[in-house]
């Protein structure tokens, strides 16, 4: 999916340009949430395991992605302190 498809958009170069930073983004925004999801799995292995204090390293590279993330505009801020806050309370009620 390298290329864009001039196709379905118009021929003046704007738009042209538009698609291609649309493509770029894309691909970025993707890679971005697929790393979110990675590392949300992580922590819930973790914490599955029952291993605290894999659970809580794993916390920590969490919410650092999380907050990156975040930053960038590719989850809302808001979605990502949720996530992070769950989280945070399911490893803090291990026993």
């Amino acid at each position: 999916m390298g290329r864009f498809r001039r196709t379905t958009v118009a021929y003046h170069a704007s738009a042209i340009k538009r698609q291609k930073q649309n493509v770029k983004r894309n691909k970025r925004n993707r890679a971005a949430r697929t790393r979110v999801k990675n590392v949300v799995k992580a922590v819930r292995e973790a914490i599955r395991n029952n291993d605290k204090a894999a659970a809580q390293e794993q916390l920590k590279a969490a919410t650092s992605v999380l907050a990156k993330v975040a930053a960038k505009g590719t989850i809302h801020k808001k979605n990502a302190s949720r996530k992070v806050s769950r989280l945070a309370r399911t490893v803090n009620a291990m026993a």
